[in-house]
């Protein structure tokens, strides 16, 4: 039965493998040359089913490959015409491998198909874990030369390994859903036919990036919020990536991902070893909406740190006071933050060493004795007396020639020696590949977080990798790797070392946003931007794949720094109340009205946070310019409905916003209008959003399950 279906199991007389997940089945079967191809991907099957399915014929039986089944993880060997996720070479120069079936293991949730090439001494284990609760299936892929010591030392050259590769099933037309953007523009969704070509989604950065994301969808064309199959994926990666899909013209779609760009390659001796970042993918028939809900749960459930714990209501001074920062000037602000009702004061750049503007001091992480003469402890002082954590920003990996680290460690810096190094925002690139540069930025952190009780850190990094080399490493490649895996274990070590510390991920806005960096840190900043109206776009492409806990978003100044738009202050909080709420504006330049509102929208937000940190999003639309966010408890016991109108036409008024979220049999109780509902009512016909007039209109709709 469908229901007593083990997580996973092999049948090695069939070479079928199957993961089951409560709502759809992953299927392999291992082919007799050895190669393990793609059955099935969709609704639940029981194993019966899936063995009946037709046999997958491998692509290297036919040049036309018209019945060939996509590999797992495609070589470069036999009639293999597509882009392939593994790309070796050996020291005599032959590329590629050729496999046999050399066994697997299962251990609960996890499989694992192991693959010896037939001539060298290279394996490679496709690894695949599911888990209890959740319909994603993570996948990953560990490559070793399996030649010893006193055998050949002759390497082997890895110029591609990708972590999986995925195959959709025969549709009538494909649509590729991803998220481009910019600098201030990051996470928009952009939804297109995917044409008969291959389309290839990267970044070659050193970074995930802001004008690319590495998730995507993929639908027949026909999918909408609500309804329709839907296959998406994610990759777990912090540096460089990318992805490839493939649609044939016999009606075949394949896509294929993981670390690195083209270009690059790295070394493996015997001995070693290389192990790509989790490639996760899930299925849902439900539409966008059911799959962005189904990535929220694994990631509350299976990757955020701290998902349980409030995000707490922070206030930033950057926008307050930039560079002109002094002890006086942030200790009249976290005053002014307090009597909001923040919870958490950030000390933002221009704290350290001869930071005065952008062209100096980092790399020096000791405060500017000008700016605070006694150090940053009376500020953390003062701010925990307050009632509030302490956080500070940092940017670790960056380094100015104009200072002390740069002058005694100019070999530090991601640098090709015959190459004139290209300068971004006046910053270098510290190579964290290199073991000393990574002691030095754990030793430098843990007495940060120590010396001065620090609750929070921001994490920035604003540029990418240029000119990227090592010079004397036999091995130069690896830092695009090495680089991202050593910030992910100072991060991982720092919060070991000092429990309760909290990180926030940031890259010049949203520019290293991944399930990779989420794993380590609580929230994201999802965008320098924080004009409202753009705000609504950059939240939406977001929630396709993260929570709205994990999404920091900030009220700031009017007009705003980064669009020069007018809004009011109440429409501004409500779309930043969709995600972890923050302040970042002047305060000081408030009036007391402003600052009483304030103060009353951070109560409220308080009172509807467990919701929106913790709730079931729906993203809901009603026509014309009118969007809302509908977060439920999962028991269905309470609902806030956040509604946001950037502008409007005469006479066009806002169309009623149903909410199919709820259910149809109950009732719903408003308690700030005292007035009861059907939910048949709610689902179907909708609800009044009660905008003001004019542009720059919102609500917020709170609601309650009264009966039956």
């Amino acid at each position: 039965m469908l229901a007593t279906l083990p997580l996973v199991t092999f049948d090695p007389d069939l070479g079928l493998a199957v993961l089951s997940t409560p709502n759809s089945v992953y299927a392999v079967r291992v082919a007799p040359d050895g190669s393990p191809r793609h059955l099935y991907w969709g609704a639940r099957l029981d194993t019966d089913s899936l063995a009946a399915l037709p046999d997958p014929v491998s692509p290297a039986a036919s040049s036309f490959e018209a019945d060939a089944a996509a590999d797992e993880l495609a070589p470069q060997t036999g009639a293999r015409f597509g882009p392939a996720g593994l790309q070796v070479r050996f020291a005599d120069g032959t590329r590629g491998a050729q496999w046999r079936f050399s066994g697997h293991t299962v251990d609960g949730g996890e499989l694992r198909l192991r693959l010896d090439d037939r001539h060298r001494p290279l394996r490679a284990e496709l690894c695949y874990r599911v888990r209890p609760g959740t319909d994603v299936v993570e996948r990953w892929t560990e490559l070793t030369h399996t030649g010893t010591a006193d055998g050949p030392p002759d390497p082997v050259t890895v110029n591609r390994l990708d972590s999986a590769s995925w195959t959709a099933p025969a549709l009538s037309d494909y649509r590729l859903s991803h998220l481009v953007g910019g600098w201030n523009s990051e996470f928009q969704l952009q939804r297109d036919r995917l044409p008969v070509a291959e389309t290839v989604l990267t970044s070659r950065r050193g970074l995930t990036g802001h004008h690319a994301s590495p998730w995507l969808a993929l639908d027949d064309g026909s999918a909408s919020e609500e309804r329709g199959e839907v296959w998406s994926t994610a990759l777990a990666w912090s540096g460089s990536w990318r992805v490839t899909v493939h649609r044939d013209p016999v009606g075949r779609t394949t896509w294929t991902g993981g670390f690195g760009h083209e270009g690059l390659s790295w070394t493996l001796r015997p001995g070693e070893s290389l192990r790509t970042p989790v490639y996760a993918g899930l299925y849902t028939p439900h539409g966008f909406g059911a799959a962005g809900r189904a990535w929220h749960d694994y990631i509350r459930r299976h990757v955020l740190p701290e998902p349980d714990r409030d995000r707490p209501v922070l206030y930033n001074s950057w926008e307050a006071t930039g560079f002109d920062v002094t002890e006086a000037g942030q200790i009249r602000l976290a005053h002014l933050a307090a009597r909001l009702g923040a919870e958490l004061f950030v000390l933002d750049d221009g704290w350290f060493g001869t930071r005065h503007d952008d062209r100096s001091g980092l790399g020096d992480w000791t405060p500017r004795p000008e700016a605070f003469p006694r150090g940053l402890r009376p500020l953390a002082d003062e701010v925990h007396r307050l009632g509030m954590e302490f956080g500070l920003w940092v940017e670790p990996e960056m380094v100015n020639r104009d200072s002390e680290l740069y002058r005694a460690h100019p070999d530090w810096v991601v640098h090709s020696p015959h190459l004139d190094a290209t300068e971004l925002r006046n910053q270098l690139v510290l190579n964290f590949a290199r073991p000393e540069v990574e002691a030095w930025a754990q030793e430098t952190l843990d007495r940060l977080v120590r010396d001065h009780d620090v609750d929070w850190l921001k994490w920035d990094a604003n540029r990418a990798f240029t000119e990227a080399g090592w010079d004397g490493c036999p091995d130069p490649d690896r830092l695009w790797i090495d680089h991202t895996r050593a910030v992910h274990r100072i991060m991982d070590r720092l919060r070991v070392a000092h429990p309760g510390l909290r990180i926030e991920a940031c890259a010049g806005g949203g520019g290293r946003v991944d399930l990779g960096m989420m794993a380590r840190t609580d929230q994201a900043w999802t965008s320098d931007n924080t004009d409202p109206v753009d705000r609504i776009g950059i939240h939406h492409g977001f929630s396709q794949l993260f929570p709205a806990q994990a999404m920091a978003a900030w009220v700031t100044d009017s007009p705003n720094p980064a669009t020069g738009r007018r809004t009011p202050l109440r429409f501004r909080f409500h779309v930043a109340m969709a995600g972890a709420l923050g302040l970042g504006g002047d305060l000081a330049s408030w009036s007391d009205e402003e600052l009483e509102e304030a103060a009353e929208l951070v109560a409220q937000y308080k009172q509807i946070r467990p919701l929106v940190q913790r709730g079931i999003q729906h993203r809901v639309a009603s026509g014309g310019s009118v969007t809302a966010v509908h977060y439920a408890a999962p028991d269905d016991s309470e609902h806030v409905v956040l509604v946001c109108r950037p502008s409007t036409r005469f006479g066009h008024r806002p169309a009623p916003v149903r909410l199919p979220a709820l259910d149809p049999e109950a009732r719903y109780l408003d308690p700030d209008l005292n007035r009861e509902y059907g939910g048949a009512v709610l689902v179907h016909q909708g609800i009044d959003p009660r905008l003001p007039v004019g542009d720059y209109a919102s609500s917020l709709i709170r609601l309650r399950r009264v009966g039956p």
